[in-house]
């Protein structure tokens, strides 16, 4: 008796194409099925400690960065200022 035959890939690409092949879809948030737990504990804690700060300390701290911005600023003007006058002196 001959042998029979094992595998064939006829006609799976047309039947697979006939409806499209898509990829899956994405969702707003994957599950954390399998992810480790160390890690996931650590993300809750993330989560939980990284709330935004309320509106008025948010004004305040960058009036306080853009002050201090300022003042390096007028630093570094008066010091090209004094550089420059000290060169023209020199020569």
């Amino acid at each position: 008796m001959a042998k029979s035959k094992n595998h064939t890939n006829h006609n799976q690409n047309s039947k697979a194409h006939r409806n499209g092949i898509y990829r899956p879809k994405r969702f707003r948030c994957p599950s954390m099925k399998g992810v480790d737990r160390k890690y996931l504990r650590n993300l809750r804690f993330a989560r939980k400690h990284n709330k935004l700060i309320p509106k008025e300390d948010r004004r305040q701290l960058r009036e306080e960065r853009h002050k201090i911005k300022m003042a390096k600023r007028a630093a570094a003007k008066v010091e090209s200022k004094t550089a420059g006058k000290a060169t023209s002196t020199t020569s």
